[in-house]
This record gives structure tokens, C-alpha cells and sequence, in this order.
């Protein structure tokens, strides 16, 4: 197929694009079905309900624009929507992955045995409840570790001027890194390597995680695109995974 472990790394553009192939890849469809439920119907009825507040939420978020700024009112105002939507996409995107791990997990464990040309795992049913306490754990170990950090960037909004110029910026950053953690721990988590040693993983090769959580980040804020988002994204970690980690890191359940 599309990767082979030990081949040459490549951008997170990439293995953002390979996602989007991936998912059409032959017998991945049905495992690709779960995770694209899950956010259709989550992230679907959540941006709805996101649409019909911003009329009220955007200029409540202006009026802590302090007068001196003023002038730049009309750049501002773009910034703040934008800023408000990476907020609420990301926590939507967060409970939409509480909900589907399993099946992402799942995703990433029987792509990664196609690219690799292994036997893909017969796992069923019975097999997905006996991990769901180990995966649900992960997820909290993902969420204790990421909601200090949200917190921070979040009460940077409230103090007027940094609020709506630094802050969003921030905040994109973060949820490109945060993404790309979100996603690649699919594949490290299947092969049950500790949270701590996956973060310094891909701290090794930041700048690819940084472009491919960036992205996924985008894609999250436009609708339609953002319904399909988490299996493209699953399926670009694991490809990346494979090409990047799987020799070093792999470890055989």
C-alpha cells in the first residue's frame, strides 16, 4: 500500500493528504463507518448549536476591546469569531474522540496492519470491551494533561486587548499540537506505549505534528469538511506513525 515503517518521513501535509486516501483504501470503509458516525451526528448537531449563539457571544467578546484599540475594530471583529470557533471546535472535537476512541483505536490498528502487509487483527466486540477501560484511561490521561493548559490560554481572553489579538494565535498553536497528540496516540496507544514516552516522540519531529494538527485544526472549522475529519485524521496519524515511529516504538500485543 501507501507506507511501508522506516521509509523516509514526510511533511505533515503529507500524511494529512494521505488520510484522505486512506480512508477509500479497500476493506478500511467498514471501520471507517463507527468514527464518521460519531462525529457526524456530535460535531454536526455542536456547530449547529455554535452558529446560533455567535450573534450574542461575538459582540459580548468585543466589548472588552479597551478604547485605544478601538480603531482596529474592524480586524478585531473577524479575529474574535475566528477565535471562539478554534475554542469550541476543539472541545467538541474533544468530546467527539472521548466518544469514538475505541473505534479510532480500532481504525488505526487494522490500517496499520495493511500498510505494513501484516495479517490484519480479527479483533470483535467482546475484544473492544475488554480494552475499553485501558483506552478510556488513556483519555483521561490525555484530558487531565491537556486541561491545565487550556485553562491558561483560555483566561488569557479576558484581559482586554491580549484577549483578541495574542490569545487566538495562542490558542491555534495549541490546538494544532494538542490535535496532533489526539490523533498519533491512536497507533502509539494500540501498541500500549506510555503517554509520556509518545509526547517526547513527537517532540522529536515537532514541525510534522505542528503541520498535521494545524491542519486537522482548519478542517475542523469548515462545515461538511469538519463531518469527515476524525477517520481522515486517524488514518493520516497512522500512516505517519508507521513511516516515523513504528520501528523505534512499535511494541507487539
Amino acid at each position: 500500500m501507501v507506507s511501508h515503517s522506516g521509509s523516509t518521513p514526510r511533511s505533515g501535509l503529507h500524511y494529512f493528504s494521505q488520510g484522505w486516501k486512506l480512508i477509500r483504501e479497500p476493506g478500511i470503509g467498514r471501520f471507517v463507518f463507527l468514527p464518521l458516525l460519531v462525529n457526524v451526528l456530535w460535531m454536526g448537531g455542536a456547530f449547529w448549536w455554535l452558529f446560533t449563539q455567535l450573534g450574542a457571544w461575538i459582540p459580548a467578546l468585543m466589548s472588552h476591546v479597551p478604547d485605544w484599540l478601538q480603531w482596529l475594530s474592524y480586524l478585531l471583529w473577524p479575529l474574535a469569531t475566528l477565535s471562539i470557533l478554534l475554542v469550541f471546535s476543539y472541545f467538541f472535537s474533544t468530546v467527539a474522540n472521548w466518544i469514538a476512541a475505541p473505534f479510532n483505536g480500532l481504525l488505526a490498528e487494522q490500517l496499520e496492519a495493511r500498510l505494513t502487509g501484516a495479517t490484519p487483527p480479527d479483533t470483535g466486540v467482546i475484544d473492544i470491551m475488554k480494552d475499553l477501560p485501558r483506552i478510556m484511561k488513556r483519555e483521561w490521561q490525555k484530558f487531565a494533561w491537556y486541561l491545565p493548559r487550556a485553562v491558561v490560554l483560555l483566561l488569557l481572553y479576558f484581559i482586554p486587548g491580549i484577549g483578541q489579538t495574542v490569545a487566538p494565535v495562542l490558542w491555534f498553536l495549541f490546538s494544532a499540537w494538542m490535535l496532533a497528540i489526539q490523533y498519533c496516540d491512536y497507533p502509539f496507544d494500540n501498541h500500549k506505549v506510555p503517554f509520556a514516552e509518545m509526547r517526547i516522540a513527537l517532540r522529536e519531529r515537532k514541525m510534522i505534528n505542528m503541520q498535521f494538527g494545524a491542519l486537522v485544526s482548519l478542517f475542523t472549522l469548515i462545515p461538511i469538511l469538519n463531518l469527515v475529519i476524525m477517520p481522515v485524521a486517524v488514518c493520516g496519524a497512522t500512516a505517519m506513525w508507521v513511516d516515523c515511529y513504528r520501528a523505534q516504538h512499535a511494541r507487539w500485543r
